[in-house]
């Protein structure tokens, strides 16, 4: 719950450097000069790439978030008895140990989008997020096959 309340935070803080980077830009644009004009021309483009940035990632938490709930409902979800540090994170050393099982799950059935999501948790807990967001997206990606094709 506290990831989702940060999140609409983050992106209400967004929304509104967006909308004042967005005033700035008519201002700009309306100077008449050709570097105001450049200027304001730029600070709309990065507004757009912020928005498309966003609406993506909140398009990520969501399906990763609906994977959780539908692993949950199949007892599918890792059971975590890894010791944990204060920071709440479990400690590195002993989500390395398990990794393998969830690698050789996904070796095993690469079609799994169940299989490939537990690898992504794995990922995290390991401390390595980029694979871990990759090995999450390919999960969605085989669950969106998998619940159209059905």
């Amino acid at each position: 719950m506290k990831g989702r309340i940060a999140a609409l935070v983050m992106s209400a803080l967004l929304v509104f450097y967006i909308a004042v980077i967005g005033w700035r830009a008519v201002l700009f644009l309306g100077s008449g000069t050709p570097v105001g004009i450049v200027i304001g021309i730029a600070l709309l483009v990065l507004p757009l790439i912020g928005i498309w940035a966003l609406v993506r990632e909140l398009q990520f938490g969501a399906r990763s978030e609906r994977l959780v709930k539908l692993l949950d409902e199949q007892g599918a979800l890792p059971i975590e008895q890894l010791p944990i540090r204060a920071s709440g994170r479990p400690v590195r050393d002993a989500a390395d140990a398990e990794f393998p099982t969830f690698q050789a799950e996904v070796d095993a059935a690469p079609e799994s989008w169940q299989a490939w999501f537990r690898l992504g948790l794995a990922y995290d807990a390991s401390g390595d997020r980029r694979r871990a967001r990759r090995a999450i997206r390919t999960a969605i990606g085989l669950e969106h096959a998998e619940r159209t094709a059905a």
